[in-house]
Formats: structure tokens, C-alpha cells, sequence
């Protein structure tokens, strides 16, 4: 697989994991998929957002991949707040995105780091 199509597959999933996430945070009885607390639900699908996009986008700085997943997760929030959508916007659940964006992306620049010292001892 080239560089090239790598990166399509990764903006491809990037893409169909964004529109789901979205889809459910807005559904007004969005179907119950796994048995586990609304914080994990959370924290689980921006995980993923967030390795997804750092792996999607791997020359875009990783502190802008973090302020637009937050956003997005503000955002989310924010629609769960009309009325006609039965659900709330809840300030905690923002919080949990953001601690699980940041938590990947610290992971993905250790790595990263890992990665060029490697190659760099390796030259």
C-alpha cells in the first residue's frame, strides 16, 4: 500500500467514524450499542476521532487535530441542547472528549518521538 492510499483509507475511515459519531450524538434515542456508562461512549468515540485524524492528517500539528476534535465535541454539546432532540448538553461529557483527544494525541507524539529517535539511531 503506498503512502498515498494509506492516507485515503485513513481519511476514509476518519470521515465514516465523524458522520457516525455525529449521527448518534444527535439521534433523539440513539440505539444502546454497548452496556457501558455515557462518560465511556464518549471518551471511546473521540479516542478513536483523534487517532483516526492524527493518523489521517500525520503533517498537521497534533495540538490543531486536538482544538478541532474539542470543538466538534463543544459543538456536539451544544445541538444536544434543543429541545426537539430530547437530549442534554452536559458540560462533563465535553470534558471526557477532550481528556480522551488529548490522552491519544500525547500517546501518538510519544510515539512519533520513539519513531524519529529510532530511525535517527538507526542512520
Amino acid at each position: 500500500m503506498t503512502e498515498g492510499q494509506r492516507l485515503t483509507a485513513f481519511r476514509l475511515l476518519l470521515a465514516a467514524a465523524l458522520a457516525f459519531s455525529v449521527t448518534m450524538a444527535l439521534l433523539p434515542r440513539p440505539p444502546q450499542l454497548v452496556d457501558v456508562g455515557d462518560k465511556w461512549q464518549h471518551m471511546t468515540a473521540f479516542a478513536v476521532l483523534a487517532l483516526l485524524a492524527a493518523c489521517a492528517y500525520p503533517r498537521q500539528p497534533l495540538l490543531r487535530i486536538g482544538e478541532r476534535l474539542t470543538f466538534l465535541g463543544a459543538m456536539i454539546e451544544l445541538l444536544q441542547s434543543i429541545p426537539s432532540l430530547h437530549r442534554d448538553c452536559d458540560t462533563v461529557d465535553w470534558l471526557a472528549d477532550t481528556a480522551a483527544i488529548a490522552a491519544v494525541l500525547l500517546l501518538v507524539a510519544a510515539w512519533r518521538r520513539i519513531r524519529r529517535a529510532t530511525r535517527a539511531g538507526a542512520t
